[in-house]
């Protein structure tokens, strides 16, 4: 059975534009395979704190060997590990905040990014150790972009933090305008007829 974690990481809800595409990108995961098990990861409602010295100290102390304190300290880790470690396919929702991604799916990065855990660096060389997974990257920008460095920044710095951890094969969908009534309806039908066209091939 494929496991689906779907990421949500959008402050505005039912409103959000990311989370639809999400959506919509799950439908289609769905249809292929109806008995997909979707897990959902909302970092805007239920976000993992900022790392602190109690998180990253915890990381390197054997789970049995653990004080309660040092438990409860990496508890968000050990939930978001577990949860990507079991996931087939990762299809994440990225609002563009002031040129970037939010901030709280930076804190799932640092909390899910463990020496021996998602990578190692056993030989002398980094390499993944999350392998055979897929991640959907669904972006929504506010405004229109002539100029798509900034975006592109933000694609490349998930490109390569997920090949660190083992995952290369991802796919993205953009839908620019979500803030400009006249175009958003239109940019938002016309991505999910993408991820429709792509998913079906």
């Amino acid at each position: 059975m494929t496991t689906i974690l779907n990421i949500k990481t959008s402050i505005n809800g039912e409103n959000s534009t990311s989370n639809k595409l999400s959506e919509a990108l799950i439908s289609q995961l769905l249809k292929k395979n109806p008995e997909s098990k979707v897990l959902v990861r909302d970092l805007a409602s239920d976000p993992i704190p900022h790392m602190e010295t109690k998180h990253f100290l915890s990381f390197e102390i054997p789970r049995e060997e653990r004080t309660d304190e040092q438990k409860e300290a990496s508890k968000y880790s050990d939930q978001a590990l577990k949860e990507i470690e079991e996931a087939d396919i990762l299809v994440i929702g990225l609002p563009f905040y002031n040129f970037s991604f939010p901030s709280t799916l930076k804190s799932w990065i640092d909390h899910i990014s463990i020496p021996g855990k998602t990578f190692s660096y056993a030989d002398g060389t980094p390499k993944g150790l999350l392998k055979n997974k897929k991640v959907y990257l669904n972006i929504a920008i506010g405004g229109i972009y002539e100029d798509k460095t900034i975006i592109n920044q933000m694609e490349d710095y998930l490109r390569t933090l997920f090949a660190f951890i083992g995952i290369t094969d991802i796919q993205v969908f953009r839908s620019e305008g979500t803030v400009f009534p006249e175009v958003r309806d239109e940019s938002l039908s016309q991505t999910i007829t993408d991820i429709e066209s792509v998913l079906a091939s």
